[in-house]
């Protein structure tokens, strides 16, 4: 399993590294939705929320599922601009202003891949054109929650007026903590941009994905790509170029973005993670047969990232509901997923608290 990328016929002044603070503002909230993936940042998580205006933080929740269970491309707009050669902005405002430039097909496709409903790396209509798809992200809404299901009717139903209410809320999160984090942050990525930049002057692309991280790889002779993930996705520059976007609040996720007729993206942590802690012999007998099979490996790296239902694990991974329910039930009787009930849907999602005292290996492996 992995993600790769196609680079044949691209210019090496096509790739460039460059940071983002709108990503990095994507990965603030992400960290702050999901803190247990990111250990290391606890101590300011916990400030940032302490100081957090309630209105703020409720508004946060409303559309939580463009951070938390996924990272939406919206914010990395520079990449879906016409021309698949768009740096990002060097401020917040910049990058604000480069997602105004997207089409309202594009924000919505974006906005809607925590439903896994829409095809992502293939061409195909949305959901403002289909009413399938349309159906199909409501129905998908609904197991998230009353709010998702709110949110995803008035996108779908005036694309104009959410747009405006992200950027809004965007803002605001600059000034209520983005702004003070990335005066900090800036200095750390914009070093490492230096550093990419020269390996890609003196040691070409190779050079410098290898300093990227080692589950990158690039085989020259074929010009592609290849990003070890537990996933499935393949990507072109085509006449397009290729962005290296550096993150600070990101680790362990290495992201690449891969969304059809958008610029092929690499977004890689910057700095060493804290070692965790070991877990206990018991533990790593009873979890560590349970992780052995590979079906169950793919199933976490979806419940790592979201609660999901037994009929969507079914779906995303081809297999029937009685087997998907075998394979949960082997994960929770290791004590390796939560499993809750929202009205009629039964949510099971992975407790990566548990996942991390296995080891960081594997916690960064289903969440690279």
């Amino acid at each position: 399993m992995s993600v790769s990328i196609d680079i044949a016929g691209l210019r090496p002044e096509r790739v460039a590294v460059v940071p983002s603070p709108l990503a990095e503002l994507g990965m603030a909230l992400h960290a702050l939705a999901e803190p247990g993936h990111h250990p290391g940042l606890q101590a300011w998580v916990t400030g940032v929320t302490a100081r957090l205006d309630p209105h703020l933080a409720d508004r946060m929740c409303e559309a939580d599922f463009l951070w938390r269970t996924t990272f939406s491309d919206l914010f990395l707009p520079s990449a879906g601009v016409p021309g698949r050669t768009t740096l990002p902005g060097a401020t917040l405002a910049e990058e604000l202003d480069l997602l105004d430039k997207l089409s309202d097909e594009q924000f919505v496709d974006a906005a809607l891949e925590f439903t896994c409903a829409l095809p992502y790396g293939l061409p195909g209509p949305g959901p403002l054109a289909d009413e399938g798809l349309r159906r199909r992200s409501l129905e998908l809404a609904a197991a998230r929650g009353p709010q998702q299901v709110r949110f995803t009717e008035r996108l779908l139903a005036d694309p104009p007026r959410i747009r405006a209410w992200l950027r809004q809320f965007l803002q605001d999160c600059e000034e209520a903590f983005f702004a003070d984090a990335w005066s900090r942050l800036r200095h750390q990525l914009a070093a490492d941009t230096r550093l990419k930049t020269d390996l890609l002057r003196r040691k070409g692309l190779a050079g410098a994905l290898a300093a990227v991280s080692p589950a990158v790889t690039l085989d020259e002779a074929t010009g592609l790509i290849t990003v070890d993930k537990l996933g499935d996705g393949r990507t072109a520059t085509g006449d397009g170029g290729l962005l290296l976007i550096p993150t600070s609040l990101g680790w362990p996720h290495l992201m690449v973005l891969h969304r059809y007729g958008w610029q092929p993206v690499l977004h890689y942590p910057v700095g060493s993670p804290e070692p965790a802690a070991p877990p206990s012999v018991e533990q790593l007998a009873l979890r560590m047969t349970a992780l052995s099979h590979p079906v169950r490996m793919r199933m976490c790296r979806h419940l790592a990232r979201s609660a999901y239902t037994t009929s969507e694990l079914a779906q995303v991974h081809g297999m029937t509901a009685p087997e998907i329910s075998r394979h949960l039930g082997v994960l929770k009787k290791a004590g390796l997923i939560s499993t809750r009930r929202r009205g009629r849907y039964v949510l099971h999602q992975l407790d990566v608290t548990v996942v991390a005292r296995l080891g960081s290996d594997f916690l960064e492996g289903i969440l690279r």
